[in-house]
């Protein structure tokens, strides 16, 4: 397979320029620029971090993103989608508390921020997948959706499911709605928590199946025959008492990720670009982050999301451990540089969650046409 170009700038920054203006530069230099932006309606992924979570990529990044969009004709917005699991990002109005809380609003990034699969996680779309092997369609928030344009600004991490969190991780799962990411982590059906229910039966009304009824102490009960496992009413829930199982394989997810990544970039011109820093051994999803296990890197920017993830990993891989955390930990606990359960020597994400395979995410990416893991890096000084 062709080799994609990935191109990559370091975080030094002499007196008068600003990292900033390094990222601006490298964007022009991986080709920005030849996306026709005028006019066009530009979605610009990303993670707004969990409250109490200080890895997050801060919100002057963004702006940088939107600014360069904005120069170019187009009209930026930020967004992500609702989680599915219970916490401060699960519905659109407390997303918003916590974007705004870690510094992301209009006014810091100049441009407005946009809960992609509205406010209860339930305004989706369902988008085919073309060459989908796990899966044959997304659900996709709608507002990714109507976007003309789709850039993935990520921050590259561990990950306790999917060895790390890149580009295809932020387009794959962060977009997907709340079904969206059901159907990627689950095999299985919704079920109600008893303890939880409050017998309001806003769920039936959102179950096209007809699947959910009330027994006699009018808690709600799902019916798995008629279930389809679309995930409605786990968004129409305001007391979390609906959740789905997260009993689908690390692989299985790594998989239909991809699938789903391959569903929001088909069809319309889109740009990536990820920050490799304060490189927490988990996913900004946590209420918390662990130190960082290697140094900072730098940036890298592209238009091949697997190329560009793979950039990142091998760059992480080659990196030092920083004494004294998760990564020197488990380097300790093995007596060894390289992992027992795998023959890639200095496999750092892998030494942190041995039960994951973050190549099967490559290797799917690649099989379905989504990009290339062979990469030439051009570094922008």
């Amino acid at each position: 397979m062709e080799a994609s170009k990935v191109f990559f700038t370091d975080m030094r920054c002499s007196i008068g320029t600003s990292l900033l203006d390094k990222m601006d530069k490298l964007m022009l230099a991986a080709g920005i620029e030849q996306i026709n932006f005028q006019n066009a309606f530009v979605a610009i992924k990303l993670h707004f971090g969990e409250p109490g979570n200080l890895a997050f990529l801060r919100p002057n990044f963004a702006k940088t993103v939107a600014d360069r969009v904005k120069k170019l004709g187009g009209r930026p917005f930020l967004t992500d989608s609702n989680t599915l699991y219970v916490g401060r990002r699960n519905n659109a109005l407390v997303h918003l508390d916590a974007a705004y809380e870690n510094g992301f609003s209009p006014l810091t990034t100049g441009c407005q921020i946009i809960i992609a699969d509205g406010v209860k996680g339930t305004d989706d779309i369902e988008v085919p997948i073309k060459g989908g092997i796990q899966l044959q369609t997304a659900r996709i928030g709608r507002a990714i959706m109507d976007a003309d344009i789709f850039i993935s600004l990520s921050h590259f991490k561990g990950h306790e499911m999917t060895g790390f969190g890149g580009a295809i991780k932020n387009i794959g799962m962060g977009s997907g709605s709340r079904a969206g990411k059901m159907a990627m982590h689950s095999n299985g059906k919704p079920s109600v928590d008893h303890e939880k229910c409050v017998g309001c039966r806003i769920c039936s009304k959102h179950c096209n199946e007809e699947a959910i009824h009330y027994r006699d102490n009018k808690k709600a009960t799902i019916d798995h025959e008629l279930c389809v496992g679309c995930g409605r009413c786990i968004a129409s829930c305001n007391y979390d008492a609906i959740a789905g199982p997260i009993d689908s394989s690390n692989d299985d997810v790594n998989l239909r990720m991809a699938e789903y990544s391959k569903a929001v970039l088909d069809g319309r011109p889109h740009f990536h670009i990820s920050v490799v820093n304060h490189v927490s051994p988990y996913c900004d999803c946590h209420g918390e982050n662990d130190a960082a296990i290697i140094p900072d890197i730098g940036i890298f920017a592209g238009f091949d999301p697997v190329a560009l993830d793979k950039a990142c990993i091998d760059a992480v891989n080659a990196a030092p451990v920083i004494p004294g955390t998760g990564l020197s930990d488990a380097q300790q606990q093995t007596g060894a540089d390289a992992c027992p359960c795998t023959t890639v020597k200095n496999d750092h994400f892998h030494m942190l969650h041995p039960t994951t395979n973050w190549r099967s995410q490559i290797a799917h990416a690649e099989a379905i046409g989504l990009g290339s893991g062979n990469y030439e890096l051009v570094t922008v000084k």
